[in-house]
């Protein structure tokens, strides 16, 4: 669709209500980005990417977690994310949202302050299978193959 989505396909899409595409817009959580309502008669066009961005959104709220967080981790992602949104990894546990950034995990409603290593499991698994080879031990039949 070259013109983008109206705000009715927009909200169909995503599963949200219009009414709620519309608080969204109206109160600067997510604009359209292709057109936006300027006055009585005028249409909001949404990109898909937009459609994206408003899924994470939903997404977001049905995990739980609060609208005015889900601004902050917005406002953050949008500082922050330098690749498309729609694509971050976001960890939700809670009422925490972690972004999974290369080999970090980042905190997104403490603004970034905790900052964990991630431990990447293949590397373990290959560290264990190369000690237990250099022992001199047969690796079980199953991770052998």
């Amino acid at each position: 669709m070259s013109d983008g989505f109206s705000g009715t396909q927009a909200a169909k899409v995503v599963g949200i209500t219009y009414r709620q595409l519309d608080y969204w817009a109206r109160t600067d959580l997510i604009r359209p980005s292709l057109s936006d309502a300027s006055g009585s008669g005028s249409r909001r066009r949404y990109s898909y990417k937009d459609l994206l961005e408003l899924r994470v959104i939903k997404t977001l709220l049905d995990a739980g977690i609060k609208l005015e967080s889900v601004r902050d981790v917005f406002a953050y992602l949008r500082e922050h994310v330098t690749t498309d949104i729609a694509s971050a990894h976001l960890v939700i546990n809670g009422s925490s949202v972690v972004l999974a950034q290369g080999d970090e995990l980042i905190d997104v409603l403490a603004q970034g302050q905790g900052v964990l290593n991630v431990l990447s499991l293949a590397g373990v698994k290959d560290e264990v299978d190369s000690h237990v080879v250099s022992l001199g031990f047969d690796l079980p039949a199953a991770v052998a193959q």
